[in-house]
C-alpha cells in the first residue's frame, strides 16, 4: 500500500512537471508558477535562493523538477536523482521524467543508488518530502550520516541542502518514518548539522498547526495539507 500511495503520487507530480515545462521558458520569467497552490512553488524555489547558472540536485524529483529547471535557466542544470531504489521497484518513473527532461534540456535524470547518486560541484542539494523515507525500508534504509557527508562533499563552499518534510511530534525522532511517513523536524536538524553544515534559515510557509501528527500523511483528512517543515543549511566557506 505504501509503494503504491507513492506511486500515485510520483505519477501526478510528474504529469504537472511536464504540463508546467510544456511552455518555453522565457529569460525574464521567473519559475512556473506551482499547478497546486498548496505546493507553494514559488516561494520554496524563493527560499532555496537559486540563481541562473546553479547546478542543484532534485533528489528524488518530480512536482518541482521543471521549476528548478526554469530557475536556473538554460545555463544551469537539474540533477534528478530517482535513485537505483526507487526504480527497481517503479522502473515507469524513469520514463515519466525523462519527458521532463525531454521538456527542459537542463534536466539530467538518472537513477544511480543513492549513495553515488550526487555529482560534484553542485550550488544547491534539495529533497522534497522523502528525508524521511532514508530511514525506512522502502529506501534500504540509507546510511544516513554517510549520506548527509555525500551531499557535504558535493556541495561548492557556501552551497545549500535544504530539506522539506512531512513533520511528526517532538521526540519523536525516526519512530515515524515507515508508518506515518512523518519524521520529527529536530532529528533533521541534529542529522544534518552533525555532517558539518550550518543552519541558515527556516520557514513555515507550509506549516499547519491544524494537522494531526498520529495520522499517516496519505490519511485522506491530512494528505496534501500535512504539517511541513523547511530548513536551509549552508556548507561553510
Amino acid at each position: 500500500m505504501r509503494k503504491t500511495a507513492l506511486l500515485l503520487m510520483l505519477a501526478i507530480s510528474i504529469g504537472a512537471a511536464t504540463t508546467a515545462s510544456s511552455q518555453p521558458a522565457q529569460p525574464s520569467q521567473s519559475a512556473a508558477p506551482a499547478p497546486d497552490p498548496a505546493w507553494k512553488v514559488p516561494e520554496v524555489i524563493a527560499f532555496i535562493g537559486l540563481k541562473k547558472g546553479d547546478k542543484v540536485a532534485d533528489i528524488i524529483g518530480a512536482r518541482l523538477t521543471a521549476s528548478l529547471a526554469q530557475a536556473v535557466g538554460p545555463s544551469g542544470k537539474v540533477y534528478a536523482v530517482e535513485t537505483a531504489e526507487i526504480v527497481k521497484d517503479h522502473p515507469q518513473i524513469m520514463e515519466r521524467m525523462k519527458a521532463v527532461a525531454a521538456q527542459s534540456p537542463n534536466v539530467v535524470v538518472s537513477d544511480d543508488p543513492i549513495a553515488t547518486a550526487l555529482p560534484s560541484g553542485l550550488d544547491a542539494v534539495f529533497i522534497r518530502q522523502n528525508y524521511h523515507d532514508l530511514y525506512d525500508k522502502f529506501m534500504g534504509p540509507v546510511d544516513v550520516p554517510a549520506f548527509n557527508k555525500a551531499v557535504f562533499a558535493a556541495l561548492k563552499p557556501g552551497g545549500v541542502y535544504v530539506v522539506l518534510d512531512h513533520a511528526a511530534d517532538a521526540g519523536s525522532g525516526i519512530s515515524a518514518t515507515d508508518t506515518l511517513h512523518r519524521i520529527d523536524p529536530a532529528r533533521v536538524k541534529a542529522d544534518v548539522l552533525a555532517a558539518g553544515f550550518k543552519l541558515e534559515a527556516e520557514s513555515s510557509i507550509l506549516a499547519n498547526k491544524s494537522d494531526d501528527h498520529t495520522k499517516n500523511v496519505f490519511d485522506p483528512s491530512v494528505r496534501g495539507h500535512t504539517d511541513q517543515f523547511l530548513y536551509r543549511f549552508k556548507k561553510p566557506k
